[in-house]
């Protein structure tokens, strides 16, 4: 399974693709999808459309892991992450995609043991899981890899509530 987890942000929106093999769990790709503030918004989110829509056509994932908005204390910042979170979704929807959210804290119990882990563990977690040489940069990405991780540890539960009737998330 190849899993596509998405950090939304409008000036910043991370990205990891994430491969179960026979091997193990594989870091494909990681990075971010950058804006300039300088732009006016619908011109942001017209290029981070585009650029999360290429990104599914290329990667072509089996399923997309999507970070939900569960909570911000700035208004401002929870509307901007969810603008970017609906085109994430949308995007992927158009694709075909199956499209899974999960909140931060389940990310972080999923990766980290603990729901309330900062962004430093997480990274490190991150490198430990994934075998890789370095901590994932930005820290965007390494969330979004982070969300592919916690989608391919939920993956056979939800199928089999699926099988049983229980529906998906």
């Amino acid at each position: 399974m190849f899993v596509l987890g998405i950090d939304p942000g409008v000036s910043r929106c991370g990205y990891g693709c994430v491969r179960r093999g026979a091997a193990g769990l594989e870091a494909v790709a990681g990075g971010a999808i950058t804006t300039s503030p300088a732009d006016p918004l619908p011109l942001r989110l017209g290029q981070l459309a585009g650029e999360l829509e290429a990104l599914i056509t290329e990667l072509q994932p089996d399923a997309v892991a999507v970070e939900r908005v569960f909570f911000q204390v700035n208004a401002r910042t929870a509307m901007s992450v969810g603008q970017a979170s609906g085109l994430a979704l949308a995007a992927a929807a158009r694709a075909g995609c199956p499209v899974f959210e999960y909140n931060a804290n389940e990310v972080k119990q999923a990766v980290a043991g603990y729901g309330s882990a900062d962004k430093l563990s997480v990274q490190k977690m991150i490198q430990k899981i994934l075998a890789l040489p370095a901590l994932p940069q930005p820290p965007d990405a390494a969330d979004a890899l982070a969300l592919a991780v916690c989608h391919l540890a939920a993956a056979p539960v939800l199928a089999a509530a699926a099988r049983q009737g229980g529906g998906s998330r």
